[in-house]
């Protein structure tokens, strides 16, 4: 049982083969974390990692002779006010306006397998011998509330799941302000911080920075997990590289307002905390009222940034991800947005679906554009029925006839928002987020509907029903292309508002839950204007995600690079686009362009019926190629190997989890005159295993050893001469069986 429980010094191991996590029952009843690292071996009392002292100014929580200061000691749930001076994991407000808390052990259970937290999406098990979980029940018998900390530790991976319940008996209410979903206390603040942050088409960039004394954040306050931090951060040692060295990760399964915050004390101890942004957040529990946290997923790595990465890949891709789609590969799809963007009609969609058809694409996707009388984004949003004006056969004509052609048809949808000029505006203006009396603030010419409502979802369901039950869809590309602003809703109380941002949040979750139930075999694919809402929260009902609206093959490498930190290959939605490209006016080639795209749901963003005929024969044989391999990319272990934050060049490969396969791919950014040689040196193979190597349009056979320790050499002047400046080569590595 990888959960042990020592009666005689209460302390609970949670450990498999490569992580340990020791909690201890302190000696004022309360919570302490003694250990999380790499796995060491369990004995009965690690009592001797406890750590506290009475510093000056410090206020003792216990008396004589065992004092106890809470300012320098290490806590699992930790709240201001007692002598813990630094920033806690709660925060409650109490009808006589005190906030001092005081949550001591009651009881605790351990068992096999992992609950479910609904209704938030979280991590599974498909077999109890997969993980063990424990709940710890605190009890503060002021209040009459329970807290409920729960983790859960898989067998085979070094990942540990986080999340916080209370449960309020007491007769008088109480207001959570602040109920982060984990809290983890560090001895030392020997780290660099690593964080994935951006704009809108420059998501999640790797940013490092030295820990110091005082508070190192990333957070949003928009109502969505944002293009601007990704829920998700790192500590490592300031020696760890991509293949040695300890790394500590904490990724947040939560689509909405969030706070990650590092906390380096006086003394040099560090405090992580994540969970739900206070700052938008307040939530009253009367008697029998419960509220549940988000989960946090921590990921521990003693052999660096890759290894932290692959398990991450490992849990999200077959135990975030569910249902139908998870473990299919992904068609090959082209979408028809850069093509004609809303200037379209049922001939030109058909006529691009036929191309589409000859180059061997599976799936035509119809974006933006096809409902109410939307011709460009000021009008027609939340209008969830066909413009017969453009598509005189309706949706149910259209896809029948896509069908016919021998593709699969999908549908892009932006349920959360509403144009003023709309229907559904006119009919319910009060349908929107809004405070009465004042301006009501446009983004992109649209305002956010009132998810925390259900009759709100409810019409949403409606339309949408209607519509996916009338025609052949197997495919839904969901679009979310604003943040909130003045969250109010005009249903609830004045006490309640606090609710709104997580409540609009649960209403998307439960909106997906009810189409994804329904029809599960539709591939839904998450979008917010790009990579805005590219988190664990998404995943869960949607196995991939529009990674970023900007297509330029250059800036993509950055992009897909960084959100391989956290997120697997088969969820970054990825695709070939037209050049100039349409966001940064580049032109890189054909082959570069899907050399990047390749290394994610892989699809078409342009129209085929403007490419030459040379250019055309090179889709084919790259949707033949991915199509090939799709299953090894989708699913294999990624290894990233050259930055492009740190260097010119950017290289990453997927091996088979038999090592007898892999894809490594090479890019240059720009062209080098009289360039010296380049040695690639790829990783995760078999170092006495004879592989085959093909580049270049010839095969060669090397050693493990000899591709990782020696490299291939690639000749620099081929590609200056062949490409030159944004310049790719795939080598495709093969087990030789004699």
């Amino acid at each position: 049982m990888p959960i042990i429980y020592h009666e005689t010094s209460k302390e609970f191991h949670l450990y498999n083969k490569q992580v340990s996590y020791i909690i201890e029952i302190m000696e004022n009843g309360q919570l302490g974390n003694l250990y999380y690292g790499k796995r060491i071996k369990d004995r009965e009392s690690f009592a001797y990692l406890h750590e506290d002292e009475a510093r000056p100014l410090g206020a003792l929580t216990t008396p004589e002779p065992n004092p106890l200061c809470l300012q320098y000691t290490r806590q699992e749930y930790p709240a201001y006010g007692t002598g813990d001076y630094r920033y806690g994991a709660c925060t409650i407000e109490q009808q006589n306006g005190s906030r001092i808390t005081d949550f001591l052990y009651a009881t605790h259970t351990i068992y096999e397998g992992k609950k479910k937290i609904e209704p938030l999406p979280s991590t599974y098990v498909e077999n109890k011998k997969e993980a063990t979980s424990i709940e710890i029940t605190l009890y503060d018998k002021v209040m009459d509330t329970n807290l409920i900390l729960t983790y859960t530790i898989y067998e085979e991976l070094a990942a540990i799941t986080r999340q916080a319940r209370y449960v309020h008996n007491g007769e008088a209410s109480i207001i959570l302000q602040n109920a982060m979903s984990a809290c983890v206390d560090l001895p030392d603040m020997d780290y660099d911080m690593v964080h994935l942050s951006g704009a809108w088409a420059r998501e999640r960039y790797i940013k490092t920075r030295r820990l110091e004394q005082g508070i190192q954040s990333i957070y949003s306050m928009r109502g969505a997990s944002s293009a601007e931090h990704n829920p998700f951060l790192v500590l490592k040692r300031r020696n760890t590289t991509e293949n040695q060295g300890e790394v500590y990760a904490f990724s947040l399964v939560y689509s909405g307002s969030y706070l990650g915050q590092v906390e380096v004390c006086s003394h040099d101890t560090t405090r992580v905390l994540l969970g739900i942004h206070p700052d938008t957040f307040t939530w009253t529990l009367k008697a029998g009222e419960s509220f549940q946290t988000p989960e946090v997923v921590m990921v521990y790595s003693a052999d660096g940034m890759n290894q932290m990465s692959q398990t991450y890949h490992t849990l999200y891709r077959t135990r975030l991800v569910r249902g139908y789609w998870r473990d299919r590969e992904r068609p090959v799809l082209l979408n028809n947005w850069e093509a004609t963007y809303m200037d379209f009609d049922e001939y030109k969609i058909l006529r691009i679906a036929a191309k589409a058809k000859e180059a061997g694409v599976e799936l035509f996707v119809l974006d933006d554009g096809w409902f109410g009388k939307r011709d460009d984004d000021d009008k027609g949003l939340g209008d969830w029925y066909v413009n017969l004006q453009k598509l005189p056969n309706g949706i149910a004509g259209l896809s029948r006839s896509v069908e016919n052609i021998g593709m699969k048809f999908g549908i892009w949808i932006e349920p959360e928002m509403v144009n003023k000029d709309s229907d559904l505006y006119r009919a319910h203006p009060d349908w929107i987020l809004s405070v009465p009396e004042r301006y009501e603030t446009p983004s992109r010419q649209q305002h956010v509907l009132d998810f925390s409502r259900k009759e709100v979802v409810d019409a949403i369901f409606a339309m949408l029903d209607k519509m996916i039950g009338e025609s052949k869809i197997s495919y839904i590309k969901w679009d979310m292309n604003r943040y909130i602003t003045e969250c109010y809703s005009r249903a609830a109380a004045a006490n309640e508002q606090g609710k709104i941002m997580h409540k609009y949040i649960l209403g998307v979750y439960d909106l997906y839950s009810r189409l994804t139930t329904k029809y599960p075999e539709i591939l839904f694919e998450s979008c917010s204007s790009g990579g805005a809402r590219f988190d664990p929260g998404m995943l869960y009902f949607a196995p991939q995600t529009w990674c970023s609206d900007d297509t330029d093959a250059a800036e993509r490498l950055k992009i897909q690079y960084a959100t391989s930190y956290v997120y697997p290959v088969s969820s970054i939605g990825a695709h070939v686009s037209a050049v100039p490209n349409h966001q940064m006016n580049r032109i890189t080639p054909l082959a570069t362009r899907a050399n990047v795209a390749f290394f994610g749901a892989f699809g078409y963003e342009l129209d085929l019926n403007k490419l030459t005929t040379e250019e055309m024969k090179q889709v084919k044989e790259q949707i033949q190629f991915y199509k090939n391999y799709r299953k090894l990319i989708q699913q294999g272990i990624f290894y990233r190997i050259k930055s492009p934050f740190e260097a010119k060049d950017t290289a990453w490969m997927v091996v088979a989890e038999d090592r007898k396969e892999a894809i490594a791919a090479y890019y240059q950014q720009l062209n080098k005159v009289n360039a010296g040689g380049l040695r690639f040196k790829l990783l995760g193979l078999e170092e006495d295993m004879l592989y085959e190597v093909t580049a270049f349009g010839e095969t060669q056979k090397y050693y493990g050893s000899e591709l990782m320790y020696a490299g291939i050499p690639i000749n620099r002047d081929q590609f200056a001469e062949d490409i030159g400046d944004f310049a790719s080569v795939l080598f495709h590595i093969k087990y030789a069986d004699n």
